[in-house]
C-alpha cells in the first residue's frame, strides 16, 4: 500500500466522522425504542448482508455478552446467524426472505429490528422492515448514501452521508457502539 492510498482513505473516514454529529438524535432515538423494547421483556433483532451481516453479529455480540462491564444479557440476535434456516428459506422462497420470514416466526409486538444496509435498498432488508412492521415491531434503519427506501420505511432512520461503502460500514460500527453504550446507561447497566 503506499502511503498516500492511507492518508487519502483517513482523509475520507475523518470528512464522514466529521458529519455524524447530525445523527445523534436519531441515534438517541434508536437508543430511546431498544431500550424500551428490553425493559419490557422483549428483544432486538438485527438483519444485514455481507459486512453488514456481521455489523448485526457484532452489536447482538455485544448485548448479549457485555460491552463496557459486566452485567446481565440483554436479548438480541442477529437474523444472519443460523446458516440451515438462511440456506433453506433462501432455497425455498428466494434470498428476499431470508430475514423476513425469520421476522415473521420470532418477532412479537414491542420488539425492535435494527436494519442495516450501506444503500439502503436491499431487498432482503426491505422484506424485513416490511414483515415487522405488520407485527408492530419497531424498525430502525442504519444506511448510508442518501437512505434509500429503507430510511423512509423505517420509524427511526440512521443515514450516514457517505457513497463509500468502507467509510459508511466504519460509521456504522462505531453507532453500533454507541447504540450499545446508549442502552447500558439507560439500563443503569455497565456504567463505572
Amino acid at each position: 500500500m503506499e502511503v498516500r492510498q492511507f492518508l487519502d482513505n483517513l482523509e475520507q473516514h475523518r470528512r464522514v466522522f466529521a458529519g455524524l454529529d447530525a445523527l445523534a438524535p436519531a441515534v438517541s432515538a434508536a437508543v430511546d425504542a431498544i431500550t424500551s423494547a428490553l425493559a419490557n421483556q422483549r428483544k432486538l433483532m438485527l438483519c444485514g448482508n455481507g459486512g453488514s451481516a456481521a455489523d448485526c453479529q457484532h452489536i447482538a455480540a455485544e448485548l448479549t455478552g457485555r460491552f463496557i462491564k459486566d452485567r446481565r444479557p440483554l436479548a438480541a440476535v442477529a437474523l444472519t446467524t443460523d446458516t440451515s434456516a438462511l440456506t433453506a428459506i433462501g432455497n425455498d422462497y428466494g434470498y428476499d426472505h431470508v430475514f423476513a420470514r425469520q421476522v415473521q416466526a420470532l418477532g412479537q409486538g414491542g420488539d425492535c429490528l435494527l436494519a442495516i444496509s450501506t444503500s439502503g435498498n436491499s431487498p432482503s432488508i426491505l422484506s424485513a422492515v416490511n414483515a415487522a412492521r405488520t407485527l408492530g415491531i419497531q424498525t430502525i434503519a442504519l444506511a448510508g448514501r442518501d437512505g434509500g427506501k429503507l430510511a423512509a420505511l423505517c420509524d427511526t432512520a440512521i443515514v450516514v452521508n457517505s457513497d463509500i461503502t468502507a467509510r459508511i460500514q466504519e460509521a456504522h460500527i462505531f453507532i453500533g457502539h454507541m447504540i450499545c453504550a446508549g442502552i447500558e446507561a439507560a439500563l443503569g447497566l455497565g456504567q463505572d
